[in-house]
């Protein structure tokens, strides 16, 4: 509780306030983390599949892997921890979220300051002639397959590519400029993404994590959460801040 009144607290506070959130935030919306669902891809190694070796070189399971992502997403919708985000950017209480999350629920539920590291699951295009098509295309008979006879990839960030240019600049800058930096559902195992708090935590900014897992980052947070669910940490602080 005490933890609690101590984020609400550096809510109200902070000036510029930026959330960072990774694969807990959409787990708890029922979607699977990919790199712990391996049973579903028949043995092979996801981390693998996700790449553009498995792309050019085992493209059947490559496409056959992302349609199964892509009947994942089209199953699950946003949570409250989704809407509360976006209703405090509307109330001027988020100035920035980068995500690496590619789900887009973020979007979805309303949120418009969004830095996506790791691209987008909502849409696919053709690596060809580059158009581009709503990710439900995939579930129709050939829908891998363009018009142009070019292959249909997903909008996402392969093992193997760099993050995109844009999300990372935008990223650097919300982070530097933070005063409270909230990270929500991250191992903050994966690099550069891990690299945001830290910067913001250099540049003076409060760094509060709401993780279940312990983090590599653990030692430079001002406030860790790991016995709730971020729903429900949300919720709570929401609540807290109506009454001010």
């Amino acid at each position: 509780m005490e933890a609690m009144k101590q984020l609400v607290e550096w809510i109200k506070q902070s000036a510029c306030t930026v959330v960072f959130t990774g694969a807990g935030m959409s787990t708890e919306s029922g979607l699977p983390d990919f790199r712990s669902q391996a049973g579903l891809w028949r043995g092979q190694d996801p981390m693998r599949l996700a790449s553009t070796w498995a792309m050019e070189h085992e493209r059947d399971a490559f496409l056959s892997f992302y349609q199964k992502r892509v009947e994942g997403l089209l199953s699950c919708q946003p949570h409250q921890g989704h809407e509360i985000l976006a209703k405090w950017e509307k109330q001027g209480l988020v100035h920035g979220l980068i995500t690496q999350n590619v789900d887009e629920f973020h979007q979805r539920a309303g949120s418009m300051e969004v830095a996506q590291l790791h691209g987008t699951l909502g849409s696919i295009h053709c690596v060809m002639c580059t158009r581009t098509f709503p990710s439900s295309r995939y579930m129709t008979p050939d829908g891998a397959a363009c018009e142009c006879g070019g292959m249909l990839r997903p909008n996402v960030v392969l093992f193997g590519e760099a993050l995109p240019h844009e999300a990372l600049q935008l990223a650097e800058s919300w982070s530097s400029r933070a005063e409270l930096f909230l990270v929500l559902g991250s191992s903050l195992q994966v690099s550069p993404a891990n690299w945001f708090p830290q910067l913001a935590k250099e540049q003076g900014a409060k760094l509060v994590i709401v993780n279940k897992e312990p983090t590599p980052l653990d030692g430079l947070a001002d406030l860790i959460i790991q016995d709730e669910l971020i729903g429900t940490v949300l919720q709570r602080a929401d609540e807290a801040l109506g009454s001010r």
